[in-house]
């Protein structure tokens, strides 16, 4: 007889990772196993300490918090998993208690995956091991398991475009040094300095590795005083030590550091430490096979000296994109990790300008980002927004020093824009003599746009007000700082405009709950969900840290999660705020991958009709941000 429960299990299930990676018959077999799981708002599936489930879970509807309690009256969410989010897999790679606790979020129907079950009908899948990896890693890496593990490394997550990589052999390093059981640490460090390496392995007579001493160890016990330098070498070491089969893949390795937060595997004749010492492998030969991750990618931009290699290494980062995407990674570690390339590219390409200019800075200056890249929202490529601020100078050279800091901010913007970073159609550059200015300059134009407001300074003050400093003297930026939240003291109007601001665009629903749509144009018939839905929660996330005096906090989402911390009354309101922007944002993403684009407008038929009610469910956070301005800054009546 047909079990029709476990055929819409089975219809669900075959949309997302890592169960899309199986054939029929496993997925099958994993369906009719499903547990069902309802759970009311508020109902805890785990807690953070719980002995680890026989189970890990997908959300089939609704969505599940994933937060850390830091007494029994503050938490702090680290992610919200909706449909076809997984999570729970802890046990999975790791038998240990929950590290966070999960919670519904609002009313939701989880599926409860059998661990033995998917491990049988998984045993051999690359695909779906690798998909593992990556979600282990990034459930572990947030502030809170780092207390149990230190680092559980996030950086280095595998790639969908690095299958061969990953499942290569490792390549280690051969011959290692070591030394013996009964030497002494001085002569150990004296190895360790004549060979320049990181690390030595401590062997027994029998060449067996017993023990392992790093830089960090001579740098805690000896440096500090601990040990004496010639003290015996088991005094300081690391031991056991961690040991592999000289044919083990690069995931195997990666993934046992991972689990043992280890940077060295030993590899040794028979894979145990009872057996003749082979060779090491470390952190760098993985990353080295990996190839294409945040760390070598960041190398890469370190040492480019040409627009060409720039462009090339930021390339990559799309790649990092679209398969940490396809891999259910947080976008709140995507942003960090894309928002750190980003910065990387800048700050080469001015390094690479001011080779180019006759002389140096004839003052210390700084650059600042702006707009998305400011508020390190900027993941796929999006035209340009910066702007220098340099050291005041005498009257009679200000001409000469902006004239210098002009030309810089040519050859920055040329180079940004071959690399894939389009010209600011309203010229809002470093190249704009109105964006280049003395510090004093723009303290004066801040005050102007402050006290003197107007629809053209709330336009150009809103977008600078997300300025982030990139290069140069920061004290420039928080001398300018500092003078813009002194005179926000001044100028209550403002906050009204402001607040006007963020209201311009209200809810994207028309009256009977259908998207509203470009009604012309190249884009008819198409969303537009930066300005109909992201702008408008980024003016709101502005206005309000702004007027709470907040500094240093940009991200939206993170500017969200901080008005939480300041207004319990309201944290739910502004963590919802937080997750619907995280979501849109994702939905920006893919499109913009998806159409090569920006992502800016989306076609709506390319969405399925579970991605459209998930669209749908982030805009009641924003009909309620948006309420909530009208009566905190009173603008129902300001026009």
């Amino acid at each position: 007889m047909k079990n029709s429960i476990a055929d819409r299990v089975n219809d669900f299930l075959t949309k997302y990772p890592p169960f899309n990676l199986l054939n029929n018959d496993s997925l099958l077999k994993i369906s009719t196993q499903v547990s069902i799981i309802y759970m009311e708002k508020g109902d805890t599936l785990f807690k953070r300490g719980d002995n680890f489930h026989e189970h890990f879970y997908i959300v089939r509807n609704g969505a599940v918090n994933l937060f850390h309690a830091i007494n029994d009256d503050i938490e702090e969410i680290i992610n919200i998993s909706d449909a076809g989010d997984i999570f729970g897999v802890r046990p999975l790679i790791a038998k240990e208690r929950y590290k966070l606790t999960a919670t519904a979020n609002e009313e939701s129907i989880v599926y409860a995956i059998p661990i033995n079950i998917f491990r049988s009908v998984t045993e051999n899948n690359a695909k779906v091991s690798k998909f593992l990896i990556t979600a282990f890693a990034t459930n572990s890496y947030d502030p809170y398991t780092a207390e149990a593990t230190n680092k559980i490394f996030v950086d280095y997550l595998p790639t969908n475009t690095q299958d061969i990589a990953n499942f290569q052999t490792a390549k280690y390093t051969k011959n290692p040094v070591t030394c013996d059981i009964n030497s002494s640490l001085k002569k150990a460090a004296l190895l360790m300095s004549k060979h320049k390496i990181g690390c030595i392995i401590v062997v027994n007579e029998q060449k067996h590795p017993v023990g392992i001493i790093t830089n960090s160890d001579i740098k805690n016990k000896i440096a500090t005083g601990k040990f004496p330098i010639e003290t015996q070498v088991t005094n300081i070491m690391s031991s056991p030590v961690f040991t592999a089969k000289k044919n083990l893949t690069v995931a195997d390795g990666q993934l046992q550091m991972i689990k043992h937060n280890i940077g060295h595997l030993c590899i040794t004749k028979d894979g145990t430490e009872n057996s003749r010492l082979l060779g090491v492998l470390t952190h760098h030969d993985v990353l080295v096979s990996l190839g294409n991750n945040p760390a070598v990618i960041l190398k890469e931009i370190k040492r480019a000296k040409r627009t060409k290699k720039l462009r090339a290494a930021r390339l990559k980062a799309n790649n990092l994109i679209k398969s940490y995407l396809e891999q259910n990674i947080p976008l709140s570690h995507i942003v960090k990790l894309i928002s750190q390339i980003n910065d990387a590219v800048t700050i080469r390409a001015i390094e690479i300008a001011l080779k180019k200019m006759d002389g140096k800075p004839p003052v210390p200056f700084a650059w600042i980002a702006l707009g998305s890249q400011g508020r390190k929202e900027q993941l796929l490529f999006t035209d340009q927004d910066n702007a220098i601020i340099y050291q005041n100078v005498e009257p009679e050279l200000d001409k000469e020093t902006q004239d210098y800091f002009l030309k810089l901010g040519k050859y920055v913007t040329k180079s940004l824009n071959k690399i894939g970073f389009e010209y600011c159609e309203a010229d809002m550059m470093a190249n704009n003599p109105e964006w280049c200015k003395s510090l004093s300059d723009w303290k004066n134009q801040f005050n102007d746009w402050i006290l003197n407001p107007d629809e053209k300074a709330i336009l150009l003050s809103s977008i600078f007000f997300d300025f982030n400093f990139i290069y140069g003297d920061k004290s420039l930026t928080d001398a300018l700082t500092d003078s813009i939240y002194n005179t926000l003291d001044e100028g209550l109007i403002f906050f009204k405009f402001l607040g006007r601001d963020a209201l311009k665009n209200p809810s994207p629903l028309g009256f009977f709950k259908q998207f509203l749509v470009e009604k012309n144009g190249e884009q008819k018939d198409l969303f537009n969900i930066k300005s109909r839905a992201l702008m408008p929660f980024i003016d709101a996330a502005r206005l309000l840290i702004l007027r709470y005096k907040v500094k240093g906090i940009n991200n939206t989402a993170e500017r969200f999660e901080k008005l939480a911390e300041i207004e319990p009354s309201n944290k739910e309101l502004y963590e919802s705020c937080s997750y619907a922007f995280k979501a849109l944002s994702k939905f920006k993403t893919k499109q913009g991958i998806a159409h090569n684009n920006s992502g800016k407008y989306i076609e709506l038929q390319t969405l399925t009709k579970e991605e459209q009610l998930k669209l749908r469910r982030c805009f009641k956070p924003l009909n309620d941000i948006q309420e909530a301005l009208k009566i905190k800054f009173d603008l129902k009546n300001f026009v």
